[in-house]
């Protein structure tokens, strides 16, 4: 089947069609909460064609006035009122143009930050439920598809499309109404075009849709196979099998550009039948207003005469007439392009929704109580184990108290952590933190987290420890390093705090990453922390800096501490060995 028959077997299908009509009622969600700008802004695109009927008049009213000066004398002054009808209309359309542009970036800005920021939240493990009959977690390369490009996709039909069809209903009146007050038939004629138009536009919105769709799904595809074998590329190199997996990647590749050469022929073809029929018009236009300037028309009923002005301002004022229908045929374009971003971006926002605390409430700081953690009967299982990763799991960490947690690989320590910390919510039984006799959801935000392999972002050393506590100064830095005794680490750094990291810490040993974090851990100021192997991998000299720092932190602290070292074993207050999911030595 060729790909045209595949496409109007497309169109016709009414399942398609359904399925689009939801996906434009999910669009015109998300839009909604901005709606009065995005109005406000198709009122003031609309109303810039004030200022081209100004320009146009004044235009006629030129060549009027020049007409005139081949029978009388036409002095400049005399043009003058011509010339700043025009100026004026020309500044007017550019302000409106300008307002309303404004009004609907502001918009479309607020409605991608609304929505990036249900992405991270759907993409961040906070508050993820396990579920057994659960689907795999989406891959981060969706996400991060999603948060990067999908969503951009979206704008060109929020700040186009959305309000262009305001903006054609007001603009179309005004050029109308100024054209009938030249020439009634000339506006006759538009009117009798016009509803050729929804037709092609509806034919352009659903071939377009289908050919972006298959777009963006190349396109993530592409990008989630790039990102999982750049992961595993010296594993690849070490099995030979990078060529074949170069092959996998070039394949992938080349259906994206075939697709993406779809998208183009057609909206490079849909969008020509619009220009056809707009350029028809205008050469109808044109005839009639040239044939009663020459005096050749001469047909009953058919208005005969015109004068050069008027006829000036007609032409002039035609096209307008369509711009709006122009810019709402590349709309549909837009709108098809954002509807299939919006499938894609739902996907990944129906997933479980964040059961913590909303985004208003105060996020815990240093001068919150000390927490105790609380966990009662918790049984996690994921989806792709038959075996509970916890099972039937009570324990109590008190504050100023190190609970070591030891156990085989793959035991359950790092999924008790997480629960602990409110990263990971359980499908039974529950998780606490208990501060001021007053008891809540165990909330990630009361938690600094220092897992293996630490991370620290690209940029400077202070950037990264900002993110704890932005209003931090160089001397409550230093006095960071101090209290953990990293202060030979500050002035061991190239350029001090100004030493610039790259991905994942680069340029920095793991001792230095590793001592980096818990500084960062301290200006967090959090009443809990949890600790998954921070000693894993570092040298004798590193790991005791570490477990001094630990020391420190668990002084006023709740610590629950993931580990096989025997070191860290020595300093904790209680330790609990998980096996199997179950939790041994537990206080309850």
């Amino acid at each position: 089947m060729s790909d045209t028959a595949a496409l109007l077997a497309r169109l016709a299908d009414d399942e398609v069609q359904r399925e689009q009509q939801r996906a434009l009622d999910r669009l015109r969600a998300w839009a909604h909460a901005q709606a009065p700008a995005f109005r406000r802004a198709g009122t003031l695109r609309g109303l810039a064609v004030l200022g081209t009927v100004g320009w146009a008049a004044g235009l006629g009213w030129a060549a009027r006035l020049a007409l005139r000066g081949q029978q009388e004398a036409v002095t400049p002054v005399s043009v003058l009122p011509a010339a700043c009808l025009v100026g004026a209309g020309i500044v007017l359309r550019a302000l409106l143009l300008a307002a309303g542009d404004r009004a609907a970036d502001d918009a479309a800005a607020a409605v991608r930050h609304e929505l990036r920021t249900r992405l991270l939240a759907a993409a961040l493990p906070a508050w993820r439920r396990p579920t057994a009959g659960a689907e795999p977690r989406t891959s981060d390369a969706a996400f991060v598809q999603a948060l990067d490009e999908e969503v951009d996709r979206l704008t060109d039909w929020l700040t186009g499309y959305v309000p262009a069809r305001r903006t054609m209903l007001i603009a179309g009146g005004i050029v109308l109404a100024a054209i009938a007050s030249g020439s009634p038939l000339v506006a006759l004629l538009l009117v009798l075009a016009t509803p050729l138009l929804p037709a092609n536009l509806k034919v352009i919105g659903m071939g377009t849709r289908a050919a972006v769709q298959s777009q963006l799904t190349a396109a993530r595809t592409l990008s989630a196979r790039l990102l999982d074998q750049l992961r595993g590329l010296p594993t690849l190199v070490g099995l030979g099998a990078d060529e074949q997996a170069a092959r996998t990647v070039t394949a992938a590749d080349r259906e994206l550009a075939d697709r993406t050469q779809a998208v183009l022929r057609v909206a490079f073809l849909s969008t020509a039948w619009v220009e056809l029929l707009v350029t028809g018009t205008l050469a109808v236009v044109a005839t009639y207003c040239g044939l009663v300037l020459l005096d050749y028309l001469h047909v009953p009923g058919v208005p005969s005469a015109m004068g050069l002005g008027t006829a000036l301002f007609v032409l002039t004022l035609t096209p307008a007439y369509f711009a709006p229908v122009r810019e709402l045929a590349r709309g549909y374009h837009a709108r098809a392009e954002a509807s299939a971003a919006a499938d894609l971006v739902n996907g990944l926002l129906a997933g479980p929704e964040a059961e913590g605390p909303g985004p208003g409430s105060r996020p815990p700081g240093p001068a919150d109580a000390p927490t105790s953690v609380r966990l009662r009967g918790v049984g996690v299982t994921f989806a792709d184990r038959d075996r509970p990763a916890l099972d039937d799991v009570t324990l109590t960490a008190h504050p100023g108290r190190l609970v070591a947690v030891t156990g085989a690989s793959g035991a359950g320590k790092s999924t008790l952590l997480a629960v602990a910390a409110g990263l990971l919510a359980a499908d039974s039984g529950s998780s606490t933190h208990r501060a001021d006799g007053t008891t809540r959801s165990a909330d990630p935000r009361a938690v600094s987290w220092i897992g293996q392999p630490c991370y620290l972002l690209p940029g400077t050393v202070r950037e990264n420890l900002l993110l704890a506590r932005p209003d931090a100064d160089d001397a409550a830095l230093a006095a960071a390093f101090t209290a953990l005794d990293f202060a030979g680490l500050a002035a061991a750094l190239p350029h001090g705090l100004d030493t610039v990291v790259g991905e994942r810490g680069s340029g920095l040993s793991s001792g230095q990453i590793q001592q980096l974090v818990f500084v960062r851990a301290l200006l967090r100021a959090a009443p809990v922390l949890c600790l998954d192997e921070p000693t894993a991998h570092l040298d004798p000299e590193a790991e005791r800096r570490v477990i001094a720092a630990v020391r420190t932190l668990a002084r006023d602290r709740t610590v629950l501490l993931a580990t096989h070292s025997p070191e860290l074993l020595r300093i904790a207050d209680e330790v609990i060995s998980v096996d199997r999911g179950r939790v041994h030595g537990a206080t309850a």
